[in-house]
């Protein structure tokens, strides 16, 4: 089948580099391909601000009209949030379907949902976008069999009104916390796993870090937001008694439409129930700083930032050393990881075990081998979260109140050790 033909049209205002909207390009067309979509046209429009007719301006809208008919471009895809109005007089200019970032980025997700949360999530967003739009014109859709921005709740819009859609979006809320609160059911059940969840920029390995970390088989794609539904495995830890679960979630985005956020809230809370956030940035990417950054602040808007939080720099494979060395300068706490080669992950292992002892307040002890059979019965009743053997002795993890931990303490075979 073929793939659509499509311009990718953006404004640079002052004070925004070109390298940067070029960059922003970059990720709209890797979005576009996950679409269906073949770039073949783009367009940067220098303006003091938005045209608020047209977001390019009059002349400009003209111009490229002529290119997309000359280049038999079927879809103009805006770096930029448009206005029914702007999307309604550059259809008229350009003779062409037209939607923006948010638009694309919402097809996408309709095509990647497969379960029935993430389904219901798209059906939401994309009702939410579409009621303030039902303005335009959509006679082009009876004329388009399908197409990069009509997949979904497209085909049925000219049967729509305002009623209808207001009515819909109360059924699908209606849904969606009921589906939030079974899940909720089965987050308390969980409770007595350790749980870590996998957070970043999409595209920036937390799917190969989960197969690598768990042995497991998830599908990993070279594509913008591969992973739409939330993914548990379990995680083998040295020495851990309890079960930890690894969690992989929805990718981040920058401008990720706040009806996305709104709608997948539930899924991306289930980050706020994780002992420990696992923060993964593609380090060979050029834009890694501004993609970790990005990531944050959505974390942030979601009220997650307050959690405990581990840096990973991945594909550190890909990387030159003198970027390497600028990444570890910025984030000195990161781990450098490599889900392709598997460096790193063993560091990465005992970083999460540490971290989730102390997360739940454990002390270590060790215990020379000679005094082993002597302590064993002092530990019964006492909730034992990890044991290592070494060389010498035996090293405990354990929760213990102040008057328990200093009978232990006083064992002559028994010292505190490191977590």
């Amino acid at each position: 089948m073929a793939r659509e033909r499509v311009v990718l049209a953006a404004v640079a205002l002052p004070g925004l580099p070109r390298p940067v909207v070029e960059d922003h390009l970059d990720e709209l067309e890797a979005l576009v391909d996950t679409a269906g979509g073949e770039v073949v046209l783009r367009v940067v429009q220098d303006r003091e601000g938005h045209d608020p007719a047209t977001c390019l301006g009059k002349g400009k809208a003209e111009e490229l009209g002529r290119l997309c008919a000359e280049e038999r471009i079927t879809l103009a895809v805006f770096d930029e949030d448009l206005t029914p109005a702007q999307v309604r007089n550059l259809e008229k200019a350009l003779g062409i379907r037209v939607i923006d970032r948010t638009g694309l980025i919402l097809d996408i997700f309709a095509r990647r949902a497969r379960s029935r949360e993430a389904r219901t999530q798209v059906s939401l967003a994309q009702y939410t976008y579409l009621l303030p739009r039902l303005t335009r014109a959509w006679g082009h859709l009876s004329r388009q069999a399908g197409g990069i921005g009509t997949r979904g709740v497209g085909e049925t819009q000219l049967e729509t009104d305002r009623r209808v859609i207001r009515r819909r979006i109360q059924q699908l809320r209606a849904e969606l916390e009921a589906i939030a609160a079974h899940r909720r059911t089965q987050r308390r059940r969980r409770r007595t796993s350790f749980q870590v969840a996998l957070v970043g920029y999409t595209n920036a390995g937390k799917s190969s870090l989960l197969n690598r970390l768990t042995a497991s088989d998830t599908v990993v794609e070279d594509r913008l937001f591969s992973t739409l539904d939330t993914t548990f495995r379990r995680l083998p830890l040295p020495g851990f008694l309890e079960e930890v679960l690894l969690v992989d979630t929805v990718g981040l985005v920058r401008k990720l439409p706040h009806h996305l956020v709104a709608s997948f809230r539930s899924t991306l809370e289930q980050a706020a129930e994780a002992d420990l956030l696992l923060h993964v940035v593609d380090v060979s990417h050029p834009a890694f700083e501004e993609r970790a950054r990005t990531a944050l602040e959505v974390l942030a808007d979601l009220r997650l930032d307050g959690l405990s939080l581990l840096t990973l720099l991945n594909k550190t494979d890909r990387t030159p050393e003198p970027v390497l060395d600028r990444a570890r300068a910025l984030y000195p706490e990161a781990l450098p990881v490599s889900a392709a080669t598997g460096a790193g992950l063993e560091a990465l292992r005992q970083a999460i075990a540490r971290r989730l002892l102390e997360a739940s307040g454990a002390v270590c002890l060790f215990v020379a081998y000679e005094g082993w059979p002597d302590v064993q019965p002092l530990l019964q009743g006492l909730p034992l979260l990890a044991r290592t053997y070494g060389a010498e002795g035996v090293t405990v993890a354990l929760r213990a109140d102040p008057s328990r931990l200093r009978t232990l303490l006083g064992h002559p075979h028994i010292r505190m050790a490191s977590l």
